[in-house]
């Protein structure tokens, strides 16, 4: 081959670099962009949670809120965060109370039961609510503490 065509196929040969590795330079800018927005909204939807926690479990010492339903709800919450946090020994009541309660009717079905069937639920929710009362309203300080702790921080961070 002549000269002129190897500088040619050299030049097109950078030409072609050039072009791809201004293609991969963008390919990685934009997964960067959305692994910030994929972080962003994690800790968005963690801080709803901390808040509402927080809410919840100032509600559960507070005695505002029956506590069955304030420890299904805060299981849900922590579940969303981490689902690793319900198993710290002050909030594993609250997977107890869930397991519990799992066969209890809730929203329309709970509706649709008799009377009856309403307030023999209701009594077994009393029950379950005395029995766990003095571990869940530790579990509700240890989660007011948590939340405090959570808004304290960037709030980034579970703690472990």
């Amino acid at each position: 081959m002549s000269f002129p065509y190897v500088a040619g196929f050299a030049i097109l040969a950078v030409v072609i670099i050039a072009a791809l590795s201004i293609y991969a330079w963008r390919l990685w800018s934009e997964v960067k962009r959305r692994r910030a927005l994929r972080a962003a909204e994690i800790d968005r939807a963690n801080q709803n949670c901390i808040d509402s926690l927080d809410a919840l479990s100032q509600a559960m010492t507070e005695r505002q809120v029956d506590l069955v339903e304030g420890a299904l709800r805060c299981k849900v919450l922590l579940d969303i965060i981490d689902n690793r946090l319900v198993d710290r020994e002050a909030w594993r009541v609250l997977g107890e109370v869930q397991a519990e309660a799992e066969h209890l009717h809730t929203h329309q079905a709970r509706r649709e039961l008799s009377p009856r069937e309403r307030h023999r639920e209701d009594r077994q929710r009393e029950e379950m609510a005395q029995r766990h009362e003095h571990r869940l309203h530790l579990a509700a300080i240890e989660l007011r503490q948590f939340c405090r702790e959570w808004k304290g921080r960037s709030g980034s961070a579970v703690i472990h």
